[in-house]
């Protein structure tokens, strides 16, 4: 026998019972922009490589060391999507939606590919929801962006370890400044070749470095809020009082930087501190002046990015329970032949109705049937024999209870919708 073939490593699959808590969660992070005028938007899982060497940037470990780039049979660089924006933008750009009603508000899901070494929460295939605003600097926007990326973490799925870390990270006029100040500050440190390397691409993201040895070299450094111009700091301020009216509690993180080379201004992250390491859940920032790199006007822009994977692990971190959608209520059980022709079309009457229900299959007997009820999770076994046919009627077993009833056949539907 041949060996058998497994998921790619750093992939998994998404079965049951865990693809109920996926959907569920899935679900519950698309209710936000769904319920804020935002449009669903959907692009293809590859682009040209050179699309996110632009839009990502040439410093970053995504475009360096962990997109997944082939070559097609016509001889162009192709390259699986390592994140969601660049793709968005250059789909907001072909399609003329900046030149529309601003701010071009989307949202979009699906998955993103990263040659990363597998860990918990750390995938090469992970499935993000994400949300992009272009044409809009207003700080409410900000606002409402933050809020959308938390609201569903706390206040639909429940989790209550979520922390939301908000910085700003100042614009094209004051980060100049501060980046050379930063990086006067790391040269005097004791640090490997490779973060030396990095400090000199882009220094903000050595702040980023998990580290502890360099996270303590760090407990020093200049930090971007107190080199905020004066824009900066009244937009950093104003995001900061809308939060407030959002009722959004947040941290103020200073050292926040993220891990993608667009982000200016407004930046936020939220974390979950019982996922160890891969503490992120997602996040996202402004990102002004991205779009025009791309070939567009010179648009602002904000969004974010939010991990399905890692917020199903901090549901079953938390021990959440969250509502099965595909859980069916009523599970059918025929006993004879002439009951499986009454279930089939009874099957297709209550699905019709709204009413998820599944059935037994291969004539199996009466006590294999109910163990089958058992199993579905089902709250109601629909049971119909002989008797059941002659009368035209069904028995209606509550699985909780054990409590039977019989019904008239034509009464089956509203009964159930009744109970349900």
């Amino acid at each position: 026998m041949s060996d058998q073939f497994k998921a790619p490593k750093g992939t998994y699959d998404v079965v049951a019972p865990f693809s109920a808590t996926w959907l569920a969660v899935k679900s519950a992070l698309t209710t936000p922009p769904m319920m804020s005028g935002y449009d669903y938007i959907e692009t293809p899982l590859f682009e040209d490589t050179a699309l996110f060497v632009r839009g990502v940037g040439e410093s970053t470990d995504v475009v360096n060391k962990e997109m997944y780039t082939f070559e097609d049979r016509g001889g162009r660089s192709l390259t699986l999507r390592p994140e969601g924006t660049a793709g968005v933008l250059r789909a907001v750009l072909e399609n003329r939606l900046d030149k529309g009603a601003l701010p071009v508000k989307v949202w979009y899901t699906g998955p993103n590919f990263r040659y990363e070494q597998p860990q918990s929460g750390r995938y090469r295939q992970h499935t993000q929801v994400g949300v992009e605003t272009v044409g809009s600097s207003d700080p409410a926007i900000d606002a409402e962006v933050i809020w959308m990326a938390i609201y569903a973490q706390r206040n639909i799925l429940g989790l209550t370890g979520v922390r939301l870390l908000v910085n700003s990270l100042g614009c094209h006029n004051c980060r100049p400044q501060y980046r050379a100040t930063l990086t006067e500050f790391l040269s005097g440190l004791n640090l490997d070749e490779t973060t030396r390397q990095r400090a000199v691409i882009n220094p903000l993201r050595v702040l980023d470095d998990k580290r502890p040895d360099v996270q303590e070299q760090l407990s020093s450094a200049p930090l971007m809020p107190d080199h905020l111009c004066g824009d900066c700091r009244s937009h950093h301020a104003s995001v900061l009082r809308y939060l407030d009216i959002l009722g959004v509690q947040y941290e103020n993180a200073p050292r926040l930087v993220r891990g993608l080379d667009y982000y200016v201004k407004t930046t936020f992250e939220c974390v979950h501190d019982g996922l160890g390491a891969q503490s992120a859940i997602g996040g996202g920032g402004r990102y002004d002046g991205l779009i025009e790199t791309l070939g567009g006007d010179a648009l602002p822009g904000i969004g974010f990015g939010l991990g399905v994977d890692r917020t199903c692990l901090a549901v079953q971190a938390e021990g959440l329970t969250l509502p099965d959608a595909m859980q069916v209520a009523a599970f059918l059980v025929p006993l004879g032949e002439q009951a499986q022709t009454v279930v089939v079309g009874l099957a297709q009457q209550l699905r019709s109705a709204g009413i998820a229900c599944d059935m037994a299959f291969d004539s199996r007997s009466m006590k294999a049937a109910m163990k089958g009820a058992d199993r579905s999770g089902a709250k109601f076994a629909l049971i119909i024999g002989d008797d059941e046919v002659a009368g035209n009627e069904v028995v209606v077993k509550n699985m909780g209870s054990g409590e039977q009833t019989s019904v008239p056949l034509e009464l089956v539907i509203s009964t159930l919708q009744s109970q349900i």
